[in-house]
C-alpha cells in the first residue's frame, strides 16, 4: 500500500491555490481536491481524486491533535490554519456519507482598505462613530469578514482605541497601529461568544467586533453594549436590511420584542448589505445595499412597520443610502457586470428592470 505524505500533499496544494488566486479550496472524499476561482469550481485533475483517508490525512495537517479529537466528537469544525505566516485559512471541517470534507476559505495576508476593495467611502464614517451598532450582512462567502476588518483597520490606523474582536476562528490577524487590539477565539481564548462578549465589558473595551451574531443572548448584549457607549460591529447571514431587522427581533420571544425593538431603534447606526459579483474583466465586484437609520428608520422599526425600510432606503439617497438595484445598474452602465448577473442578484427584479431602462 502506498504511503502518503499528507504534510507535504496539503502544502503543495495551498502554494497552489495562492497561485492561482483560488478564494476557496475544497478537499472531498472521491473526487479530485478542487478550487474556487473567480466564482468558479476547478477541480484538478492532474491531481489524484482523495480517497477517505486521504481527506482525514490532509485534515490532520491543518488542525491539532485536540480539534482532531474535537471534530470526532462533534462531527463538524470551524478552524483557521497559518501557511507559515505567508497566508491565512479560515476552515470548517464535517463528515458527508460517512468520510470528511475540508473547505477552506483564503484570507488575504494584508488588510485592504475600503477603497481598495471597491466599497462605498461612506462606510469610512460608521467607523469614526463613537458608539452604536453597525451591522454587515449577505450570504456566506460575500466579503462580510473583509469589510469588517476594513473598517476596523481604519479605527487602527487613526485613532487610540481598545478593539477586543470575537471570532470563531480568528480570521484577519490586525498589527497594532495606534489601537489595542485583542482578538479572542470562541473555543479558544473565550468559551463562546457569549461569554467573551460578557467579559469584554471588564476589559475597559471602546469598539468591539464580533464575528457573527448566533444567538438572541449575543444580539441582546451586542445592542446593550451599543446603548452603553461601545461601538459594535457584527455580521448577520441575511439577504437585506428589512430582513435583518426582522431576524433580530424574532429571535426573541414575544413578550420581549417590543423591548428590544425600542433597543435597536435607539442603537442601531446602519445595515451594510453586499454581493460579490462576477466581473466582465475578471475578478470580482461589490454590490451592496446601506441602510442608514435616521427618524424615519427608528420610527418604523419602533412601529413594527420593517417591510416599508425598503422604500426608505430607495428614497432616502440625500441622506447617504444605497439603493441595491441602483448599484447594480450603475455597474451594468459601467459596463463592470452582465446584465444576466444584475438580475441573479437583485432583490427585486422588476424594479431593477425599470432602473435599467433610464
Amino acid at each position: 500500500m502506498p504511503t502518503h505524505n499528507y504534510k507535504e500533499e496539503i502544502e503543495s496544494i495551498i502554494i497552489r491555490a495562492l497561485a492561482d488566486g483560488a478564494s476557496d479550496v475544497h478537499l472531498t472524499a472521491g473526487q479530485f481536491p478542487t478550487f474556487r476561482v473567480s466564482g468558479n469550481l476547478v477541480p484538478l485533475m492532474n491531481l489524484r481524486a482523495l480517497a477517505p483517508e486521504d481527506t482525514m490525512g490532509l485534515l490532520s495537517e491543518l488542525i491539532t491533535p485536540e480539534f482532531i479529537e474535537r471534530f470526532l466528537r462533534d462531527k463538524e469544525i470551524d478552524f483557521s490554519y497559518d501557511f507559515y505566516g505567508k497566508a491565512r485559512f479560515r476552515g470548517n471541517a464535517f463528515y458527508q456519507k460517512g468520510s470528511v470534507g475540508v473547505a477552506l476559505r483564503a484570507i488575504p495576508a494584508e488588510v485592504k482598505t475600503i477603497s481598495e476593495l471597491n466599497l462605498p467611502p461612506i462606510l469610512e464614517s460608521f467607523s469614526r462613530k463613537k458608539q452604536g451598532f453597525f451591522l454587515v450582512v449577505g450570504p456566506v462567502g460575500q466579503g462580510k469578514s473583509t469589510t469588517l476588518a476594513a473598517m476596523v483597520e481604519l479605527v487602527n490606523r487613526e485613532r487610540a482605541e481598545h478593539i477586543v474582536t470575537i471570532e470563531d476562528p480568528i480570521e484577519y490577524l490586525f498589527r497594532p497601529d495606534k489601537s489595542i487590539i485583542d482578538q479572542r477565539e470562541a473555543g479558544i481564548d473565550t468559551e463562546n461568544f457569549k461569554t467573551g462578549l460578557q467579559a469584554a465589558f471588564r476589559q475597559d473595551v471602546d469598539i468591539l467586533m464580533i464575528g457573527e451574531m448566533r444567538d438572541p443572548e449575543t444580539i441582546s448584549t451586542a445592542v446593550t453594549a451599543a446603548e452603553t457607549g461601545h461601538l459594535v460591529l457584527s455580521t448577520l447571514h441575511t439577504n437585506n436590511a428589512s430582513q435583518t431587522i426582522d431576524r433580530i427581533i424574532d429571535s426573541f420571544p414575544a413578550e420581549q420584542q417590543s423591548q428590544i425593538r425600542v433597543q435597536l431603534a435607539g442603537s442601531l447606526l446602519g445595515i451594510f448589505s453586499q454581493r460579490l459579483i462576477p466581473r466582465i474583466s475578471g475578478g470580482l465586484v461589490p454590490a451592496y445595499e446601506l441602510l442608514i437609520n435616521n427618524n424615519a428608520v427608528s420610527s418604523l422599526i419602533r412601529d413594527g412597520r420593517t417591510h416599508e425600510v425598503d422604500i426608505v432606503i430607495e428614497t432616502g439617497m440625500k441622506d447617504g443610502m444605497i439603493d441595491m438595484n441602483r448599484c447594480l445598474a450603475e455597474l451594468v452602465r459601467n459596463g463592470e457586470i452582465t446584465p444576466e448577473n444584475a438580475f441573479l442578484y437583485s432583490f427585486s427584479p422588476k424594479s431593477l428592470e425599470r432602473s435599467l431602462q433610464f
